[in-house]
């Protein structure tokens, strides 16, 4: 039987303007900053094997690690861990789409959507 080790500590950056993105979806949840935070998942799924979550939530779980990046807490779990060491978050905003864009290291194809990945 294979047992993953889960990561103590893991990199991961949000640029000043995905920050600004998560900051005001986190004033329109009304939740508290002192808490709450951004999670990060990694899934099963999408066109490529893995797909990303994002989501807000209210306070980590007991097994997550919880990471600081340009003044937003992040919660990642053990699994998604192992696959977000590295990982840049953009948020980019142009005449025809905007949303977050992932620059994963770990990543060695993608789909044209860009919201799953092949590891």
């Amino acid at each position: 039987m294979t047992t993953i080790q889960k990561p103590t500590a893991i990199t991961l950056t949000l640029t000043e303007t995905a920050a600004a993105e998560v900051q005001k979806f986190m004033a329109e949840e009304k939740v508290s900053a002192e808490t709450a935070g951004l999670r990060i998942a990694v899934l099963p799924g999408g066109c490529s094997g893995f797909k990303y979550s994002l989501n807000i939530e209210e306070r980590p779980l007991e097994d997550d690690l919880v990471l600081e990046s340009a003044g937003v807490r992040v919660f990642v779990d053990g699994f998604s861990a192992q696959y977000l060491n590295g990982v840049r978050l953009d948020y980019k905003s142009n005449f025809q789409e905007s949303g977050f864009a992932f620059e994963n290291p770990n990543a060695s194809g993608g789909c044209g959507c860009g919201s799953s990945f092949t590891v």
